[in-house]
């Protein structure tokens, strides 16, 4: 984030949708890690109920917005390849600012009415949680009364939020496919297939283990499997993207070179002048 921001070549609307994904991913995994690693040095691995909704809304708050983000860069994708004479045109600032803006405001509101369906709820005694985090379908399976309009929200709104976004990118990655194919030289295909290889491999990771965790009614729920599952897209995922996005762009490694070996070196001089 701090690269980008600093470095006046990378303010592109890729960098500026690639740093709101950093913003997203650093914040809900510590919406995650860090409560989970207290529980593995403590005995208590309790959590209050008032710690357990707000960990919740804001880790489908997160978690939702990323889903509609990588659409928005799928978008950018398209538009970078598909019609490079427009690009200026059509991703302006104001546009991009807009798509983060509403990535933002669908994330919270999803959040917010899966929140109120499932907050109402009644919890008896010392309900045990089979997570390492508060995660709606642990949640709705200690509930001791019937959760079934809450469960059919959640899935109604899983649903939404996954597959508009998911049909967004295939029929992005399908006209690109194309436009690439039909390039007439070799170095042009492979230009244009890394720029969008970086993208796609998020986009495979993110969306296949969400959608196994929450495309899926109450009944086909693992719980032992989901556990895995979860670990890959709240710890693995989040520790693989800077990798993925950063280590293989020429750009992004020369800004943050310049970020972090360069900064703070003033002009060097050995106190003489020349004429």
């Amino acid at each position: 984030i701090l690269a980008i921001c600093s470095d006046g070549q990378l303010h592109k609307p890729m960098y500026f949708f690639l740093s709101h994904l950093s913003f997203l991913e650093m914040w809900y995994v510590t919406v995650i890690s860090p409560k989970m690693l207290v529980d593995f040095l403590s005995q208590d691995k309790s959590i209050s109920f008032n710690g357990c909704m707000t960990q919740l809304y804001f880790f489908v708050t997160f978690v939702c917005t990323e889903y509609i983000l990588l659409a928005a860069m799928a978008f950018d994708h398209y538009v970078a390849i598909c019609n490079p004479r427009r690009y200026p045109v059509i991703m302006t600032s104001q546009l991009c600012g807009t798509l983060a803006g509403g990535c933002r405001f669908c994330g919270l509101m999803t959040a917010m009415i899966k929140m109120i369906f499932i907050a109402r709820l009644h919890y008896c005694g010392l309900p045990q949680i089979n997570h390492y985090f508060c995660d709606i379908s642990p949640l709705l399976n200690v509930s001791c009364e019937d959760s079934s309009q809450a469960e059919l929200v959640d899935f109604f709104l899983a649903l939404l939020v996954t597959a508009i976004p998911l049909c967004i990118v295939v029929a992005s990655y399908a006209i690109i496919l194309t436009t690439i194919l039909k390039i007439p030289s070799a170095q042009g295909c492979q230009k244009a297939f890394s720029t969008c290889a970086s993208h796609l491999t998020v986009v495979v990771l993110f969306y296949s283990t969400t959608l196994f965790t929450y495309a899926r009614p109450k009944l086909m729920y693992a719980y032992n499997a989901n556990k895995v599952v979860s670990v890959l897209y709240t710890v693995i995922i989040p520790l693989l993207n800077p990798i993925i996005y950063s280590l293989r762009n020429r750009e992004v490694k020369a800004a943050l070179k310049k970020t972090i070996l360069c900064r703070g070196s003033g002009p060097q001089g050995d106190g003489t002048f020349s004429s």
